[in-house]
């Protein structure tokens, strides 16, 4: 049996999946939404800062939110929407 084509055809396989990730995670990367420096009220108030809007993201991963539901509301259908609950009234 010829092993060479075998080793061969696993280096490509590897390959051509770590090629596919890295595409596809710099895609994911680049189409990130942008995070403001800082959010202000038309007086000058600042209503929140980038580091808030971080801060917030650690905590939604940290209870697991990346697996039930979704911050913006798409995913709503099949998971509360927590925006919602976290919005100002």
């Amino acid at each position: 049996m010829h092993y060479r084509r075998l080793w061969f055809s696993l280096g490509a396989v590897i390959i051509g999946s770590f090629a596919v990730l890295g595409y596809f995670g710099r895609e994911i990367y680049r189409m990130a939404p942008p995070i403001p420096e800082r959010v202000v009220t038309s007086d000058g108030h600042i209503l929140f800062t980038g580091q808030d809007i971080k801060d917030g993201q650690n905590v939604w991963q940290s209870i697991g939110g990346q697996e039930v539901g979704t911050v913006w509301g798409h995913g709503a259908y099949v998971a509360p929407d927590w925006t919602a609950d976290w919005l100002p009234s």
